[in-house]
């Protein structure tokens, strides 16, 4: 109870801070409730049509319930949803193994998650072999498709960057200049304005009858973007660590790429994650321009549902569905924001002890 009451005396400790706190309380009971009346009391829940929801002031859920399918697998067949499933629970059994502190090699359990899984889950997803249905592309969708070029972004992104980072701090002037080219020139880049090079102007650079699939495209174009990022928060990181430490490790006997491997890029890699998953969540943000790909994912799945003639009853469909998308987008990044605090703490000397 210490914590509360600190916080209550803080509150209200000086003429000004009391002030902002009824401000702060005026403001709150002036919105919440006919917030909560909006989206809980007189909301619609239940109902077969959009003439439930019609004439009603409020939050139609009903329109999230009948569209979920659609919202979470886009066009997917019906009949190939389990291998989403078994595929997302793979992801999750494999991202919890990782985080356990059973696991000691943390090593070989990262490669798994960043190469073999993306594999596995592309085969799943994509079918045509081992006697899988093959799904093309085009009918991917919905929150799984979101969901897809986020992770693939994350986990392709951030070797991708470490390795450039690295070339960034060569000795070799060719390399080191390379990579500097590269990052200023990705960094200066807008995403929209790559993934129209990679969409539209990519196929007339290419043989004739050479096709490739646009998400592919899609990935390639995230993956080049979001590394040159990554390649300046995880640089920013290996700076942070004293020059003794990789004297240290050599001094030790180490080569300098066992010295950079054991001893500076895992405590670059500390120093950085704060950055790293920033990077993340904007990642996981900037997936609703594939709209402009011709791709539908979460929020074009929703958007292309508001314009269904059977919904177009009044704006509380529209609002349902951008809070609804809102809403989904906070917790999925706002997790990942309390996970990178508990790893932080994982990671430091005191969570250690």
């Amino acid at each position: 109870m210490t914590r509360p009451i600190a916080f209550l005396r803080k509150c209200i400790s000086s003429p000004l801070n009391a002030l902002i706190t009824l401000v702060i309380l005026f403001w709150l009971l002036t919105t919440v409730p006919p917030f909560f009346d909006w989206a809980v009391f007189k909301a619609v829940w239940n109902g077969q049509s959009s003439r439930d929801c019609a004439n009603v002031d409020a939050a139609c859920w009903l329109f999230i319930r009948l569209r979920f399918q659609q919202i979470l697998y886009g066009g997917y067949p019906a009949t190939e949803h389990w291998r989403i499933m078994l595929c997302g629970a793979t992801g999750l059994v494999a991202l919890i193994t990782l985080s356990s502190p059973v696991v000691r090699n943390k090593v070989f359990a990262s490669l798994a998650l960043t190469i073999v899984f993306p594999v596995f889950a592309g085969i799943l997803l994509r079918g045509g072999v081992f006697g899988l249905a093959p799904v093309a592309t085009a009918q991917w969708g919905g929150l799984m498709l979101t969901l897809v070029v986020a992770l693939w972004t994350i986990a392709s992104a951030l070797p991708f960057g470490l390795g450039l980072a690295l070339a960034r701090r060569s000795k070799m002037p060719v390399v080191a200049n390379l990579a500097i080219f590269y990052i200023d020139v990705m960094r200066g880049l807008p995403l929209v304005g790559l993934l129209f090079l990679a969409i539209v102007l990519f196929p007339l650079f290419v043989p004739p009858g050479v096709e490739v699939n646009a998400l592919v495209r899609t990935l390639i174009a995230f993956s080049l973007f979001n590394a040159a990022i990554m390649a300046e928060v995880i640089r920013g990181g290996i700076q942070s660590v004293p020059k003794g430490q990789y004297e240290a490790a050599i001094s030790l006997g180490l080569s300098h790429w066992q010295a950079m491997a054991l001893s500076v890029i895992p405590q670059a890699i500390r120093a950085a994650l704060p950055g790293i998953v920033n990077v993340s969540i904007s990642i996981m943000k900037e997936t609703t321009i594939i709209l402009m790909a011709g791709m539908f994912d979460f929020l074009g799945v929703l958007q292309g549902s508001l314009i269904d003639p059977d919904w177009l009853i009044g704006d509380q469909i529209r609002q349902t569905a951008y809070f609804f998308a809102g809403l989904v987008f906070f917790v999925i990044c706002f997790s990942l924001s309390r996970y990178s605090v508990y790893i932080e703490r994982k990671l430091s000397p005191q969570g250690n002890k």
